[in-house]
C-alpha cells in the first residue's frame, strides 16, 4: 500500500461511471433507493474533471494525517453526509439523534447534505487535500472505495481508539476488517449495502430461486434474467458461485467469471444488463429473477407480496459507506465521539428504522423492536450470523486492475 498510485480514471472507468449516473445505484435516491458501492455512482462532470488531470501521487503515512485540534474550544463539528441519511422528525424541521447528542455533549453539529456521489464531492475537497489545506468538514461519509483511497493517499486522519467504547464493542464482525482499513484504524461504517438474488415468485411459478446457477442455467427462465450493470456486484456474485473468494481472486478468476457470465449472454437466458430499472421489470414479471440491491426488495414487497428474495449458499457482495475524519479537520475529538455515539444500541436502532439500509452495529436488534418489530425481523436491514456469515467484500482494486477489469466487463455488457 505504500507504491505510489497514479489515480487518473480510465475511458472505461468513466463509461462506468455513467451508466451508475443514468442508471446504475448512482442514480437512485437515499431512502427508496441503493447507491454504488463501487467506481460508480459518479457525477459525469467530476469524473471527466478527475479523469483529466488525475488526482497527485501520495503515500500513506503510517500515523495518518494530523492537525491541530480545538475541539476543547470550539464544541462544534461540521458533518457531511448524504441526503435523506439521517433520522428526521416527522415535520421534517428537526435531526432527532443529532439533537440528543448536542444536548448530552454541549457539541453542535452543523451537518449539510452536499454529498450527491462520491467523485463529485471528492472533487470538491481534494484540492485543499493535496495543498495540505483543511476543507472546512470533520465527518464525511464515503463509500468504500473512496474511503480506501483517501486513506492510501493519506488524507484521512487516525482516529483515537480510547474515544470509540461503543464502536469497537459493537460493530458487527462482518464489517471489521476490510482489506483496506484493517481493525478500522481510520473508518467506522455508517451502513451497509448488499447485493441480493430477487425474484417474482408469479412469474417463476412459485419457484425459488437461491444461486448464480439457476440465473444462468434454469431453462425455466431463459430470456427473464436481469444482471447488473456494477461490475463488482455482477462479478463478485459470479465469483462466488465458482467457489472463488472475492476478497483474494486473481486475473484468471475474473476472467472465468466473466466467461461463465459470456455463456448466459451467448445462449440468450441474460435478457440484459440492468441498473436500477429492473424494478419495474421485476415487480411486472418481464424479469422473473435477477440479481438486486437489498434496498429494492425491501421497498418493492410493500406493494407486492409475490417479490421474493434469497441470499445464495455461495454467499452475497456487501459493500459499506464509512465514516472518516478527513485530514486538516479542525474537531476530530469532536467528530469521532460522534461516530461512537451512533455505535450506542438506541442511537443505532433509531437511525436504522428511519434510513432502512443494513445496521452495522451488533445487538441494536431488542432497540429495534421496540420502535418497529418488523424492522427487527428483517434481515436485510439486521442481517442474522447465518446471513452475515455469508458476506463478502469485493477486493481494492489498483488503477491498472480497475482499468482492465471494466473494459473487459463493458465488452460483456454491450457497453
Amino acid at each position: 500500500m505504500d507504491q505510489y498510485e497514479p489515480d487518473a480514471l480510465s475511458a472505461a472507468q468513466v463509461a462506468a461511471m455513467r451508466r451508475s449516473m443514468t442508471s446504475g445505484r448512482g442514480a437512485l435516491t437515499r431512502r427508496s433507493m441503493l447507491r454504488a458501492s463501487g467506481v460508480g455512482a459518479l457525477a459525469i462532470g467530476g469524473a471527466a474533471t478527475l479523469s483529466a488531470c488525475g488526482i497527485p501521487p501520495a503515500k500513506r503515512e503510517e500515523t495518518g494525517a494530523v492537525s491541530n485540534d480545538h475541539s476543547a474550544k470550539e464544541k462544534q463539528i461540521n458533518f457531511s453526509n448524504w441526503t435523506e441519511y439521517m433520522d428526521t422528525s416527522e415535520d421534517g424541521k428537526s435531526r432527532p439523534t443529532l439533537e440528543a447528542f448536542a444536548r448530552r455533549t454541549g457539541i453542535k453539529v452543523k451537518y449539510t447534505e452536499d454529498i450527491n456521489d462520491n467523485v463529485e464531492f471528492f472533487g470538491k475537497i481534494q484540492p485543499q487535500l493535496a495543498a495540505g489545506q483543511p476543507t472546512g468538514r470533520d465527518l464525511i461519509c464515503v463509500t468504500d472505495w473512496l474511503a480506501a483511497r483517501m486513506i492510501r493517499l493519506g488524507w484521512a486522519q487516525k482516529l483515537d481508539a480510547s474515544l470509540l467504547p461503543h464502536a469497537f464493542a459493537n460493530l458487527s464482525a462482518q464489517f471489521r476488517t476490510p482489506d483496506w482499513d484493517p481493525g478500522r484504524a481510520y473508518s467506522y461504517p455508517w451502513t451497509g449495502i448488499s447485493t441480493v438474488i430477487a425474484y417474482n415468485s408469479k412469474a417463476t411459478g412459485g419457484k425459488k430461486v437461491d444461486s448464480v446457477t439457476q440465473l444462468l442455467d434454469d431453462p425455466t427462465l431463459k430470456g427473464r434474467v436481469g444482471f447488473l450493470t456494477e461490475m463488482r456486484d455482477t462479478v463478485g456474485m459470479t465469483l462466488l458461485e465458482l467457489g472463488k473468494d472475492p476478497a483474494k481472486f486473481t486475473d484468471a478468476d475474473y476472467d472465468a467469471a466473466l466467461g461463465r457470465l459470456q455463456k448466459g449472454v451467448d445462449k440468450k437466458q441474460i435478457r440484459r444488463f440492468t441498473g436500477n430499472d429492473y424494478t419495474s421489470d421485476l415487480d411486472k414479471g418481464d424479469i422473473a429473477a435477477c440479481l438486486a440491491w437489498a434496498g429494492d426488495v425491501i421497498q418493492l414487497q410493500v406493494d407486492n407480496p409475490d417479490i421474493k428474495y434469497a441470499i445464495p449458499a455461495a454467499g452475497y457482495i456487501t459493500s459499506s459507506d464509512n465514516l472518516l475524519v478527513p485530514a486538516g479537520a479542525r474537531h476530530q475529538t469532536n467528530a469521532t465521539r460522534l461516530i461512537d455515539y451512533y455505535y450506542e444500541l438506541p442511537v443505532a436502532a433509531e437511525l436504522a428504522a428511519y434510513i432502512n439500509y443494513v445496521c452495522p452495529v451488533e445487538g441494536v436488534s431488542a432497540e429495534l423492536t421496540k420502535i418497529d418489530k418488523s424492522l427487527a425481523d428483517n434481515t436485510l436491514i439486521i442481517p442474522d450470523r447465518a446471513m452475515a456469515a455469508k458476506s463478502h467484500a469485493f477486493r481494492s482494486l489498483t488503477s491498472k486492475e480497475e482499468t482492465a477489469y471494466e473494459e473487459k466487463f463493458a465488452k460483456l455488457i454491450g457497453a
